[in-house]
């Protein structure tokens, strides 16, 4: 599923889908874990930095961590996020 050109306000540089969750991030309040189905680079417009959102399967952000740069975006995904190879598209 191709992701929505702009997630929280940022653009997205570039993305990853998979039917099956890239994995699960627990729920701070002790709720069930949520799947990740899409993960997304993007970048805010006022800023140099890049961001990836691990997204539910309706491109809703759950989740983002920082970067200094698309490609380690990209290549550093965390453990938890490779129970799927993620391949990476550009918009």
């Amino acid at each position: 599923m191709t992701p929505p050109t702009h997630l929280d306000g940022a653009r997205v540089l570039a993305w990853a889908w998979s039917d099956q969750p890239f994995g699960h991030v627990t729920n701070e309040h002790g709720g069930a874990p949520t799947a990740i189905h899409g993960l997304a680079v993007c970048r805010y417009a006022d800023e140099a930095r890049i961001y990836r959102f691990s997204c539910d399967a309706q491109w809703e952000t759950v989740q983002d961590d920082l970067y200094a740069s698309a490609d380690d975006a990209m290549r550093q995904l965390p453990a938890q996020y490779r129970a799927v190879a993620a391949v990476w598209h550009t918009p």
